[in-house]
């Protein structure tokens, strides 16, 4: 199966692109504040290592808690598109265990590659990191950058671990049952929700509206003014990942719902809603990074904004915490757009055959890739209008809290170009998916 494996990398490189792709970027994000939390147990002087403790650790940690679940959604994306390919194996005589170690086997070697080579660019992103910290007068000039092979190895074991973890998990499913069953969930996209998906979903749900419910009951009444900061900021992260992590099932309700509506655009639409049900167990690793920038991108950066209007005179606290705040926004939105674009060139190269056959059956290339930005468009309205639900667990107490009642006093523009932002990507990241599937002659892809 090792053997397997590596042959299995060489003939499909380009689906293992955006495992690739992602698990680079992820070690990236993570390294560079990793290096920040290692300079800081350096001889530095006590305010300088709070400071960079707080950039490193604490901020980090929410990034990480976002790269490590989007890593898990693609790996889950990667491994869910070869249900076909691993029951057939199993029909000429592998056995479930054999199948789950191709599937580590093949993993592990993409994400070790990957890892080693974003240490690299971690390295220098933390130096730069550092760099801005420094010219913000937010640490002093002395302070030198220590990031070593503490930070960047324990980055890459993190990112390594959870890649495996994750296949093996997707692999577990895909193995589950008997072969020709396995054969007949894959082709027909069936599959229920595991429970411990739900049981994360309802945890972290649960968690951000809890946080949420302390803002307004205890924290906005506490003489620390950022207390409701604190309780309110992660409130529309925790929601959004919770909701992110359920996007399969809610894109296959919000789906079937929306298909009466969406099919009486002709021909595209009516194949757009009949997709769009039918592989939301796909295109849902596609909704999951929509939902997570909407949430992020709209509750902390209208977060920001209330702030800056009523806690009066600047100050250096002030401004640490806003640029805190700010690069939060800029890594999550950073990532969740790497993740939009890969995981649409994942599902699109997935269905280039079936794409092709829908061509062969009648329908023109225009067509078919019409059918596939309305997908997106269905994918978008639906991840925004999550986003912006998960947004509310943070925008609406902390506006209580700091008496702007439930509709916040300005800024309301914000929200509109955020989710116009979310829309565009999107929809740009399906149109360049869809139109490098769709180049080649029919015949040629369907031979392939």
């Amino acid at each position: 199966m090792i053997g397997l494996a590596l042959r299995s990398l060489r003939h499909r490189a380009p689906a293992f692109t955006a495992t690739f792709l992602s698990v680079l970027a992820g070690t990236a994000l993570i390294g560079s504040f990793a290096t920040l939390f290692e300079t800081s147990l350096g001889p530095v002087s006590k305010e300088d290592q709070e400071i960079l403790f707080i950039m490193g650790a604490v901020v980090g940690a929410w990034g990480s808690l976002i790269v490590l679940f989007s890593l898990a959604s693609t790996l889950g994306i990667a491994v869910g598109q070869r249900d076909t390919e691993i029951a057939t194996l199993r029909t000429i005589g592998a056995t479930p265990g054999q199948a789950r170690r191709m599937i580590r086997t093949e993993t592990l070697l993409v994400a070790l590659v990957a890892s080693t080579l974003g240490a690299g660019i971690a390295w220098v992103g933390g130096r730069g990191l550092l760099a801005m910290i420094r010219e913000a007068g937010m640490v002093s000039d002395s302070v030198a950058f220590a990031g070593g092979p503490l930070a960047l190895g324990s980055t890459v074991a993190l990112v390594t671990v959870t890649s495996v973890l994750a296949a093996t998990i997707a692999g577990r499913r895909a193995t589950s049952g008997p072969a020709r069953l396995a054969m007949v969930d894959a082709a027909s996209g069936a599959g229920r929700m595991r429970w411990w998906r739900i049981l994360a979903a309802v945890v972290l749900v649960g968690y951000g509206v809890v946080m949420a419910m302390i803002t307004v009951f205890i924290t906005a009444d506490s003489d620390d003014p950022y207390a409701a900061m604190q309780t309110a900021g992660s409130s529309s992260i925790l929601v959004g990942v919770g909701l992110a992590v359920l996007a399969p099932t809610l894109l296959r309700w919000t789906a079937v719902t929306l298909r009466p509506l969406v099919g009486r655009f002709g021909v595209a639409g009516h194949l757009a809603a009949f997709n769009t049900s039918r592989r939301a167990h796909v295109l849902g690793g596609v909704l999951a990074p929509v939902i997570v920038f909407t949430a992020a991108s709209v509750g902390t950066l209208t977060l920001v904004a209330i702030d800056g209007r009523t806690s009066g005179p600047a100050n250096a606290e002030a401004d640490l915490i806003n640029l805190l705040n700010n690069v939060v926004v800029g890594m999550i939105s950073l990532f969740a757009a790497i993740m939009v674009i890969n995981a649409f060139a994942a599902v699109i190269a997935h269905r280039r055959n079936e794409l092709a056959r829908v061509r062969l059956l009648g329908a023109t290339g225009e067509q078919v890739r019409s059918s596939v930005l309305v997908e997106a468009g269905i994918i978008a309205a639906v991840g925004v209008l999550l986003g912006l639900v998960a947004a509310s667990a943070t925008v609406v107490p902390f506006a209580l809290a700091r008496d702007e009642g439930f509709v916040p006093d300005g800024t309301l523009w914000l929200p509109p170009v955020l989710v116009a932002l979310a829309v565009v990507l999107t929809l740009a990241a399906a149109a360049l998916a869809v139109r490098r599937a769709t180049a080649a002659p029919v015949l040629a892809t369907v031979n392939q």
